[in-house]
């Protein structure tokens, strides 16, 4: 039987820089291969050729063992290739009947029939335990259900073959269980599926094989039964990384930073979000905020960076009540912020990195001149030593930021946050959708900030990450501080029990 897929001398260049150089891979029919690497390894340019999306500068592509040239992805789509894109590619205002057959529309040229369109795409979502409402608007769906959406639409198009980038970037954990079993489904019913991921979790539990590719290069393939997630590590970064418990020095000064007395706040919903949450961030010391997601902690992050203001309570940041205060005022008086969703609040995707890296400080006399007139010379300096000093992968720092990896784009947001030299940092999910050689860069970062006598409260849903980098913990549940516990004693176990039920064990509240 031919390779579903097969991937000869595959090498693509770009201004600067060589994304994929002489890449060859082959994929088998009915298995999932997951394709593992570090952020900017090449990994979404190799797929984006073999969906058309690009076109290589040498090499050869083969599907089910005949040379194919794709010059579109509609090229790519009529040899049954579907991808499903790591930041959606779906219209708000419309349904999901009129999202997924867009381009593919049933009926006559004057009248589309949705009624067919919307019985297939049922009949569909139920073969594949994939159920949505076909007449519901894109725009009112969750994250989880928007991807099913983007996988039926494949599905929709016959894909036999299925490429899913990051998939689980924007995921929670509860989510990307489900999603791991979605591709054990697919799999099971003859689909062919290249994975791309760097969370070697879910690389070591749904894929046959696993190719890793290092600065645009293969270095090597092998079967899920015989490697682990320390070897793959080894060969996705060229050395071993630690996420365990990071060491640190005992810093914790008495001096509280950020108060937070009792909160309360209720949305446009009538449903109290916040029920008089109450805590204390000291200098040198990492709060960690733990809970599963929907538990108040969006709400909380919020109002302590002034998007929304509480009902009642108080918001103190080194004796200064500022719960009234705008978010720039906030900013000035030294609360640097890490937004969840690097590309809606952190950047400006079509701005330079240099630009970037002086959002928020632009108007200020170091990049200023009387506050109107921007000092490009000093700006281009500054981009400079950032990018230096945190590692920022890129040919210059005149490249839009659009154009970055996900690991250097959070190392352009953690430059500048940290380059204001803020007195509290807030870092909310600050490694979601990173490598683990990234993962490792930017927790090391939080508790630098920590060790240099900051405040850093931190915000993740990932129970390993706040272990490793919290001094204490802090659960929220159904818009409730349940517990402050020592993130050093504290078992894994406790502190999910803490997080599923609220539940009190004695002596833990500090």
């Amino acid at each position: 039987m031919p390779h579903a897929i097969e991937l000869r001398g595959i090498t693509k260049r770009f201004p600067g820089v060589i994304a994929n150089d002489r890449i060859s891979i082959t994929v088998e029919q009915g298995e999932i291969h997951a394709l593992a690497g570090e952020n900017g390894a090449g990994k979404t340019t190799l797929m984006n050729i073999i969906y058309g999306l690009y076109q290589p500068d040498e090499g050869e592509i083969l599907i089910n063992g005949k040379p194919v040239v794709f010059h579109s992805s509609r090229d790519s789509i009529n040899q049954k290739i579907g991808m499903v894109h790591q930041h959606f590619m779906l219209v708000p205002k419309l349904t999901v009947t009129e999202n997924i057959i867009l381009g593919r529309e049933v009926g006559s040229k004057l009248k589309i029939d949705r009624k067919a369109a919307s019985e297939k795409i049922k009949e569909i979502s139920e073969r594949h335990g994939l159920s949505i409402d076909p007449d519901a608007k894109v725009s009112d769906l969750s994250v989880t259900q928007q991807q099913r959406v983007e996988i039926l639409k494949v599905l929709y198009r016959e894909a036999e073959i299925l490429i899913f980038d990051e998939p689980t970037a924007v995921l929670t954990p509860q989510e990307i269980d489900e999603f791991c079993d979605i591709l054990l489904s697919l799999k099971t019913q003859g689909k062919t599926i290249i994975f791309i991921s760097h969370k070697l979790a879910e690389v070591l539990k749904v894929s046959d094989h696993v190719t890793v590719i290092r600065h645009g290069k293969v270095v090597g393939t092998v079967a899920r039964g015989e490697t682990d997630s320390a070897e793959l590590t080894r060969m996705m970064v060229g050395r071993d990384v630690d996420l365990g418990r990071i060491l640190r020095e005992p810093t914790q000064g008495e001096q509280v930073l950020l108060e937070v007395k009792s909160l309360d706040y209720i949305n446009g919903e009538r449903v109290q979000k916040l029920k008089d949450v109450s805590f204390s961030l000291r200098s040198g010391e990492v709060l960690g905020v733990a809970g599963v997601d929907g538990n108040g902690q969006e709400e909380l992050v919020q109002i302590i960076c002034g998007k929304l203001t509480a009902d009642s309570g108080s918001v103190v940041l080194n004796g200064q009540d500022i719960t009234r205060q705008t978010i720039r005022s906030r900013r000035e008086q030294g609360i640097g912020f890490i937004p969840e969703d690097r590309h809606k609040d952190g950047l400006v995707l079509e701005y330079t990195i240099a630009e970037n890296l002086v959002l928020g400080s632009h108007y200020q006399n170091e990049f200023a001149k009387r506050g109107i007139w921007l000092n490009q010379k000093q700006i281009q300096k500054n981009a400079e030593e950032r990018r230096n000093s945190f590692d920022i992968r890129c040919p210059n720092v005149a490249v839009t930021a659009g154009t970055l990896s996900g690991g250097n784009q959070q190392k352009v947001v953690i430059a500048r946050e940290s380059g204001k030299e803020p007195e509290v940092i807030v870092a909310v999910q600050p490694t979601r959708g990173l490598d683990v050689g990234a993962i490792e860069f930017v927790q090391n970062n939080l508790i630098d900030q920590r060790n240099s006598g900051r405040g850093v409260l931190l915000f993740s849903l990932e129970l390993d990450e706040i272990l490793s980098v919290s001094d204490r913990i802090a659960v929220m549940y159904r818009g409730k501080i349940v517990a402050v516990v020592d993130a050093e004693s504290v078992t894994r176990q406790e502190l999910g029990l803490l997080m599923l039920q609220g539940g009190e064990k004695e002596g833990m509240i500090s």
